[in-house]
């Protein structure tokens, strides 16, 4: 019971890495909100039915009303915020930098930058008022040793681990975590797009190719270390882009 009677946002969490966090949280005694464009009942009830503490919001991360929505949800239903997971994350399919879509960097960048300055705005201040609270954003070893085909996703994450560590210095004095989670790529619904075709033997053959542990990353990898920084564990832990990689980035 790690985060016994502490309160968490998740974002993206319908499925993959935000299911395995919410799922976590919960089981380790936090009450979770999960938030998803996409419907995130199924994710919800079965952390309900397994005894934990949930409520969905459908909404959009791009969009400042909806995400004021998600923190009124948290402070409405359980009376406070403890944790912020910034995880919601797209990409542009994996192809050359001059074939990626205006629309499709656009939507890189939003959902993956200006959605962790939105909900900044409407988290610090109630942070501020409680006195603490802990941003944990996931970011990607694509910000650390990027592949081609996927650049302008590349420096979104780039984006966020550099917002990281700049918000962990700004926010320290309040006693505000902030940390990022570098993930290798992995099983989430996200998979053939970094791959830039179908998922076969052969496609995950040469990604796991450059992972010393020779496997992807899971939901349960991930939640792990999201668990270690949501929790007072990692009291003294700020400014971190935490690599979850299989030695991806040695």
């Amino acid at each position: 019971m790690r985060l016994k009677d502490k309160v968490a946002i998740v974002t993206g969490a319908a499925s993959g890495f935000g299911e395995g966090m919410a799922t976590l949280f919960a089981a380790e005694g936090s009450a979770v909100i999960l938030v998803d464009i996409d419907d995130a009942a199924h994710a919800t009830e079965s952390i309900v039915d397994n005894g934990g503490q949930a409520r969905h919001v459908r909404g959009d991360v791009t969009n400042r009303s909806d995400v004021r929505t998600m923190i009124r949800t948290a402070v409405d239903a359980f009376g406070r915020l403890d944790i912020l997971v910034n995880n919601a994350g797209v990409s542009h399919p994996n192809q050359p930098l001059l074939d990626v879509t205006e629309d499709d960097f656009d939507r890189v960048f939003a959902v993956n930058v200006k959605a962790i300055y939105l909900s900044t705005l409407e988290a610090v201040p109630l942070f501020r008022e409680q006195g603490q609270g802990c941003i944990i954003n996931t970011s990607s070893t694509a910000a650390i040793r990027p592949r081609p085909g996927l650049t302008w996703y590349n420096g979104s994450k780039g984006a966020v681990n550099t917002l990281t560590k700049s918000m962990a210095a700004e926010l320290a004095s309040d006693n505000i975590r902030v940390n990022a989670i570098c993930p290798v790529i992995g099983e989430t619904g996200l998979l053939e797009t970094f791959m830039g075709g179908p998922d076969t033997p052969e496609a995950r053959e040469r990604f796991t190719a450059v992972i010393p542990f020779g496997r992807m990353s899971t939901p349960l990898d991930v939640a792990r270390a999201a668990l270690y920084l949501a929790s007072d564990d990692a009291a003294f832990v700020t400014g971190v882009a935490l690599e979850v990689d299989g030695g991806r980035c040695i």
